[in-house]
């Protein structure tokens, strides 16, 4: 395995991506019932299937003919490998393209024991039984043609990558957009609320301001002109009783502040629509692709996503 050219290794790693992705769209795919385009590209490649296969390679090459330690050394390699992808795609675009949360025995969600071991069997199977035949094939194919193939490989997955990258980061946005349009949305309702409570106790208030200057009217003018008593007490009867007749009403003013919400709200509506834009393709291909898609930071915005995508396909 050390005497392969630049060219050869480049054409293993294409095929064990191309051979990554039939193993992990046909294992979704039944697990799912639903034929499933499995990983971060659009086209049929996952590139750390790839990447593990040459980790694989490389890692196993002083254990060969000892499965044991070839064993711990696949188990080892690519544990490490799929965290560091883990960690840095969701530093880089926010959310998670797996997530084993909900598996036992993990580690932040990127790795669990049961992959672990399941990448262990997976170098033995690959180093002892497909690599043998994978490398006869590679060693028999003409130089020129094997550069050619993954020159035209090359291209592919490179526009490809560049493709699928730029997806990743405009979902990105898509999230913080939404997220930030959902906090807005929040405070608004939180400032309504408020608003509504305060406007109804300053009704109270001025209200109540209003009755007590009438009462001190009432014995200011009555204390001070006796011989018009009568005549006084009956009009200000007249106005206490007006007084007493103007009650707060909070529901109209609730009722106000609810119609100015939803109009708030179908903005927001009508924005988030617009922030989908021409993404909403990209958005359901990742979503479909990736099961156990999620983000610790856009949480309530990812399971909108997802909701959204079930009603359109249930349609």
């Amino acid at each position: 395995m050390l005497q392969y050219t630049v060219t050869q290794w480049v054409f293993i790693f294409y095929f064990y991506c191309f051979f990554g992705w039939c193993f992990e769209s046909t294992y979704v795919s039944i697990k799912t019932r639903k034929l499933t385009n499995r990983g971060f590209m659009h086209g049929p490649f996952l590139p750390l299937y790839g990447s593990g296969a040459i980790m694989m390679l490389v890692v196993s090459l002083p254990f060969r003919g000892n499965v044991p330690l070839t064993y711990l050394a696949g188990c080892v390699g690519a544990t490490i490998l799929e965290y560091v992808t883990g960690v840095v795609m969701e530093k880089m675009f926010r959310v998670r393209y797996w997530d084993y949360s909900k598996q036992r025995f993990q580690f932040q969600g990127h790795i669990c024991l049961r992959s672990t071991i399941a990448w262990g069997g997976l170098t033995i199977l690959m180093t002892e039984v497909v690599h043998v035949h994978v490398e006869n094939i590679v060693l028999s194919i003409q130089t020129q043609v094997l550069s050619a193939v993954t020159f035209v490989l090359t291209a592919w997955i490179f526009a490809d990558f560049a493709l699928s990258f730029k997806a990743a980061l405009d979902l990105r946005d898509v999230l913080l957009k939404l997220e930030e349009a959902k906090i807005e949305l929040g405070h608004l309702q939180m400032r309504m609320d408020a608003f509504a409570t305060m406007t109804a106790e300053e009704f109270e208030r001025r209200l109540q301001e209003y009755k007590d200057g009438v009462k001190q009217r009432k014995e200011s003018i009555a204390g001070a002109l006796t011989q018009k008593k009568e005549e006084l007490e009956t009009f200000l009867a007249g106005l206490m009783a007006e007084a007493e007749s103007i009650t707060p009403d909070p529901g109209k003013v609730r009722e106000r502040l609810q119609e100015a919400f939803a109009a708030k709200k179908a903005e927001m509506l009508r924005r988030r629509q617009e922030i989908y834009g021409g993404m909403e393709r990209q958005i359901r291909k990742i979503l479909r692709a990736n099961p156990s898609f999620g983000s610790k930071e856009y949480p309530e915005s990812v399971e909108e996503l997802q909701r959204d995508l079930v009603e359109k396909e249930g349609k």
